[in-house]
C-alpha cells in the first residue's frame, strides 16, 4: 500500500513538472500598434533566449488596450480564467483594474510611473506581496521635458500639458514637478486633460491660441497609441512640443525624451522566468530606467523654424533628418 501511494506522489509530480506554464499579459496599446507589438515581440524574444518554448511551455495569452472600460475588465476576467502561472501587466489603469481580480496570482509590471507612490508595492527593495516588476519615468522628468521644451524652442513663454487622466493616472505627479520648475524657465503653465480624440485636438487648437506656446505630452498610453495623429495635429498647429517615447518624433513630432519600452518588457521576461522557476516577487526589487532615450527629428525643426543646439544632438540617440 505504502509502495502504491509513493509511486502515484511521484507520478503526480511529475505531471505537474510536465504541464506547460501559463503566462497572461497585458499590453496598454492597441494590437494593431507597432510600438505594441514590437513590445511583446521583446518579451517573447527574451524567454526563448531564456530557453523557454513560447506558445507551448509556456502557454501565452495576451489581452490589448481598448478605450471601453468594460472590455477592458472583460479582458482581465479572461486571463484570470486562463489560470497563468504569472501576469504581465503594462500601464498603472490596467494595473490598478486588474488588482481586484488576481488574487494570489504573481505579477510583473511593466513601465508603471512611481510604483512605490501608487501604492502598488512597500518599497522598491522589498515590495512585498505578489507584485514586482519595472518602473517608468520619475515625476521629475515633468522638469525635464519643460527644460526640453525651452532648450528646443527658447522663446516659448507657456507649456501646455496634455494628457489622459483616465490612461495617465499619475500625471498630477509630473504636473507637479513642471509647476514646482517654471519660474526657472520663465514659463505659465496650463493643464489641459483630455479624454478622447475630439478634445485631444481641441486642446491642441486652444494650446495654438497661447501667446509664445509649447506643448509637453505626458507619458500615457491614450497619447502613445496614436502618435500619428498626434504628430500630425501638432504640425498643424505649428506648435513646439515634448513628446515621453521615440514613436512621436519617428511619427513627426519634434523631440522625445523618455525611457525605450521594448527593452523593459525583455527584461520583464527575465523576471517571469525567475517566478516561473520558484522565486517569490517579494524576493524580486523593483527595477527602475537606467537610461533614456532622446530622438530628435531635424526636418519638423526646419519647419517650425527652430536650430535645435549642437549639444542636443550630441547627446541624442537617434537623429531624423
Amino acid at each position: 500500500m505504502m509502495g502504491t501511494l509513493a509511486l502515484f506522489g511521484l507520478q503526480a509530480r511529475a505531471a505537474a513538472q510536465a504541464k506547460p506554464k501559463r503566462i497572461g499579459v497585458l499590453i496598454a496599446r492597441p494590437e494593431s500598434d507597432p510600438d505594441g507589438q514590437k513590445q511583446f515581440a521583446a518579451f517573447q524574444r527574451k524567454l526563448t533566449e531564456l530557453g523557454w518554448t513560447v506558445g507551448s511551455n509556456p502557454e501565452v495569452s495576451v489581452r490589448w488596450e481598448v478605450s471601453d472600460p468594460a472590455k477592458r475588465l472583460a479582458f482581465i476576467k479572461e486571463l484570470v480564467a486562463f489560470k497563468p502561472d504569472v501576469l504581465v501587466i503594462n500601464s498603472s489603469g490596467y494595473l490598478r483594474a486588474a488588482l481586484p481580480e488576481i488574487g494570489e496570482i504573481p505579477v510583473v509590471f511593466v513601465a508603471i510611473a512611481d510604483p512605490v507612490a501608487q501604492g502598488f508595492v512597500q518599497s522598491l527593495s522589498r515590495p512585498g506581496g505578489t507584485l514586482t516588476g519595472f518602473g517608468a519615468e520619475v515625476p521629475s522628468m515633468g522638469a525635464k521635458w519643460m527644460e526640453l521644451l525651452k532648450e528646443v524652442a527658447p522663446n516659448t513663454l507657456t507649456a501646455a500639458v496634455i494628457y489622459n487622466p483616465n490612461t495617465a493616472p499619475t500625471a498630477p505627479l509630473f504636473v507637479s514637478s513642471i509647476e514646482a520648475n517654471k519660474a526657472s524657465f520663465a514659463l505659465s503653465v496650463v493643464s489641459l486633460p483630455v479624454q478622447g480624440e475630439v478634445a485631444l485636438k481641441e486642446a491642441i487648437a486652444k494650446a495654438a491660441q497661447m501667446p509664445s506656446s509649447g506643448l509637453i505630452f505626458l507619458a500615457d498610453s491614450f497619447l502613445a497609441s496614436r502618435a500619428a495623429l498626434v504628430a500630425d495635429t501638432v504640425a498643424n498647429s505649428r506648435l513646439p512640443a515634448v513628446y515621453s517615447i521615440a514613436a512621436f518624433p519617428r511619427n513627426g513630432g519634434l523631440i522625445a525624451l523618455g525611457i525605450e519600452r521594448a527593452a523593459i518588457f525583455g527584461r520583464a521576461a527575465g523576471y517571469v522566468d525567475r517566478i516561473l522557476k520558484g522565486e517569490k516577487p517579494s524576493a524580486l526589487p523593483v527595477e527602475m530606467p537606467d537610461k533614456l532615450e532622446l530622438v530628435v527629428n531635424l526636418k519638423t525643426a526646419k519647419t517650425l523654424g527652430l536650430a535645435i543646439a549642437p549639444t542636443i544632438l550630441a547627446r541624442a540617440d537617434e537623429v531624423i533628418e
